[in-house]
């Protein structure tokens, strides 16, 4: 069973096919863990995928026939009608290297920083911060200073980050818990919406009734700990 999942899912996932392992035994799991964009642009490519679990609505939309054309402009019809489910939720988080020699304590800090680690503007948690500092009104003088360096999905932020090579990133309030890292700050809906994590079988899936046991299994009581455990919330 291939399951394509959001980088930020990585930890959380693996411990939760292990648990699966047990439940169904004579399913092997297959993970590709990467940004969703370029994960969005695999399976419309004509990678093999079962399940694909997003770290946004936007890639998800990208490859849904349901969806608004506005969003899946190409009328690419990648996702099995009635699959589709708001999996989880996360959080956008303010992090800083260990002991914070920059003193970033919020968002609004970041206009004082010298160097920001950020998601590139083609993968959620990029365009989440992008949405975030542009209504801060911090982005322009950001870019404009060359302050910004930029990774191509959350773990390459979050690495960033931890090995201190700058002041301050924004990743998700789960990798900051999977890797230690303080967080100062965190957005709020206002700032950049809901963090909502959808799930769906795709249609061109070779084993669409195991993945639609595994999508069931993801959100059992026993899945949900392992989610909670590292700060994601489940959809009501």
């Amino acid at each position: 069973l291939i399951v394509f999942a959001a980088a930020s899912l990585q930890e959380t996932l693996t411990q939760i096919g292990e648990l699966y392992q047990a439940v169904a035994p004579n399913v092997t799991l297959i993970f590709s863990f990467d940004s969703s964009g370029t994960l969005k642009t695999q399976i419309q490519e004509g990678a093999d995928c079962d399940l694909f679990i997003s770290a946004a609505q936007k890639q998800m939309n990208q490859l849904d026939a349901a969806a608004d054309p506005e969003v899946n402009t190409e009328g690419l019809d990648f996702v099995e009608q009635g699959t589709r489910v708001n999996l989880l939720e996360n959080k956008v988080a303010l992090v800083v290297p260990e002991g914070n020699p920059a003193n970033i304590n919020s968002f609004a800090d970041i206009a004082n920083c010298e160097s920001i680690a950020l998601g590139n503007d083609d993968v959620p948690v990029g365009q989440y911060s992008i949405e975030i500092l542009t209504n801060l009104g911090l982005l322009e003088g950001l870019e404009s200073g060359s302050k910004i360096t930029y990774g191509s999905n959350v773990k390459e932020v979050t690495t960033q980050v931890s090995e201190g090579t700058v002041d301050c990133g924004v990743i998700y309030a789960t990798d900051a818990f999977s890797a230690g890292l303080t967080v100062v700050d965190e957005a709020t809906a206002e700032m950049c919406g809901q963090v909502i994590y959808p799930a769906a079988v795709m249609k061109n899936s070779a084993n669409p009734d195991a993945a639609k046991a595994f999508l069931d299994f993801l959100s059992t009581d026993e899945a949900m700990a392992c989610f909670e455990a590292v700060g994601f919330s489940p959809m009501a």
